[in-house]
């Protein structure tokens, strides 16, 4: 993982050291010019890289999160308030190397910086909007008031392009959240406005145990057209990227940890359908949602979790194995890029004399899917510029043939306390890895006195009779 940047260290400084102060009533309204002088300094971001925890230097202390590719937003502190600036405006986010998609987002980035405070915070988050249109900003499952909920024409007006509204309420409940617009949420949403928020408990809490490991991210998807960047914002289903903060592997950086680590991952989902979560090598225990921790007694180990649409889940559990350990949505269409929904299943079907007669007229013609898609994640096909393979991530033994929702979690004895770093692949012990089988297989053991089938099949046809197919006439499916 990459160090935080000059740059976002320098704002980081002036954004923590600010001066001034908003006086009046602060509501969700409009901040007027003067008032806009004393604004906290907006923080920027726009590498793709996961950043290191923000260890907080003013306020309650806490133990910060880590965003899978992203970040946590900087603030400062004003008269015991802490004050944050996220900014409304177009992106370009890196979705995987060599692959840019145009979206919506915040302060550079989409998903936008994680928010984190402590239970019992006063919050004040000023929202600059630079997008075309109106927008607002809902605090999704916080307990605050009616006003600050964010619902434009609900109960605020929107933000109109070019102004600032302010939000001010008490953190009221430790847990797990999300903030997205409440204003043309088909479109702002599908363009990736959204963004992680984590309230921590302000001491010791019976249902919340500290752990070594916090990661956070959220579940989003697109459809972007292969050779283009701006996602299709009508699209209800048929999505062809999958992904976890706007990254599709290879893209999505692995989750790295100390062996014995007590790891707790938190995430929501913002797509248009569920996720079965599906970890390998370790059972894990859903400690949480966005309606708070779980008490203990309805928890039990899984190495799947479902989280619906809106849904946030928060898994803990010890990484007591080494190794590189796939953590994926376990739906197979999840866990690849640039999907073409039409493809036929060509699964047995000799191309031979055909191909060559194509590749006359198109000598660049490649057969799809003769022998199943796992030849797709190794041919070095001609692809439209900015465009994500279907599956193009590369292990220590060949083709991972994985895209969309997929990543590892890396468990290393070696790894140092609070190193995020990614440690290379798992180095496994001499004869744990399968391998090729040579030798005669012995003749497995039948008992060699199996007598007939002991129900006789009855009343059979005195001759095989071939089933015919009657399509219908038109083409079509009337009547059915």
């Amino acid at each position: 993982m990459s160090l935080i940047s000059k740059t976002h260290m320098n704002n980081r400084r002036n954004f923590l050291s600010g001066a001034g102060a908003i006086t009046g009533a602060i509501a969700a309204a409009s901040v007027s010019k003067v008032a806009m002088a004393a604004l906290p300094e907006p923080v920027l971001q726009t590498r793709p890289d996961t950043m290191p925890p923000l260890t907080p230097s003013t306020g309650r202390p806490y133990n910060p999160v880590v965003t899978l590719n992203g970040w946590t937003l900087p603030w400062r502190m004003n008269n015991g308030v802490k004050e944050f600036h996220l900014v409304a405006e177009s992106v370009v986010r890196e979705m995987a190397p060599g692959f840019k998609a145009h979206l919506w987002g915040y302060n550079g980035q989409s998903p936008g910086p994680t928010i984190e405070v402590v239970e019992g915070d006063r919050v004040r988050i000023f929202v600059t909007n630079k997008l075309p249109e109106h927008t607002s900003i809902h605090w999704h499952g916080q307990r605050l008031p009616n006003g600050m909920d964010g619902v434009s024409g609900l109960t605020q007006p929107p933000i109109q392009p070019g102004k600032t509204f302010v939000y001010e309420f008490v953190a009221r409940r430790p847990g797990t959240f999300m903030y997205h617009p409440h204003a043309d949420e088909m479109t702002q949403m599908a363009m990736g406005m959204m963004g992680f928020w984590v309230t921590h408990p302000k001491g010791k809490h019976p249902l919340i145990d500290e752990v070594d490991r916090d990661f956070v991210f959220l579940l989003n998807a697109y459809d972007i057209e292969p050779g283009s960047a701006t996602p299709k914002i009508m699209t209800m289903l048929d999505f062809n990227l999958w992904s976890w903060n706007s990254r599709v592997f290879p893209g999505i950086d692995s989750l790295n940890v100390r062996l014995n680590d007590k790891v707790r991952i938190r995430f929501g989902n913002l797509t248009m359908t569920n996720h079965p979560m599906h970890l390998h090598g370790h059972e894990f225990l859903v400690t949480g949602t966005d309606g708070g921790p779980t008490p203990k007694s309805t928890r039990w180990h899984e190495v799947t979790t479902d989280v619906a649409v809106g849904q946030m889940r928060q898994v803990e559990f010890l990484a007591d194995e080494e190794g590189d350990w796939a953590f994926h949505c376990h739906k197979s269409h999840h866990t690849m890029n640039a999907m073409g929904h039409d493809v036929p299943t060509m699964i047995g079907v000799d191309h031979k004399d055909v191909v060559k007669q194509i590749t006359k007229l198109v000598p660049d013609y490649m057969v799809m899917g003769e022998r199943g898609m796992a030849d797709m994640g190794e041919m070095e096909m001609p692809l439209p510029d900015n465009t994500a393979r279907m599956m193009s991530g590369e292990g220590p033994f060949g083709s991972v043939e994985m895209g969309g929702m997929f990543s590892m979690v890396k468990v290393r004895k070696d790894q140092k306390p609070g190193d995020y770093s990614n440690p290379g692949w798992f180095k496994h012990p001499k004869g744990t890895v399968a391998y090729e089988y040579g030798a005669p297989m012995a003749e497995p053991a039948r008992s060699s006195g199996a007598g007939p089938s002991a129900m006789p099949a009855q009343n059979m046809p005195a001759k095989n009779i071939e089933v015919q197919v009657r399509k219908p006439a038109n083409g079509g499916h009337a009547g059915h």
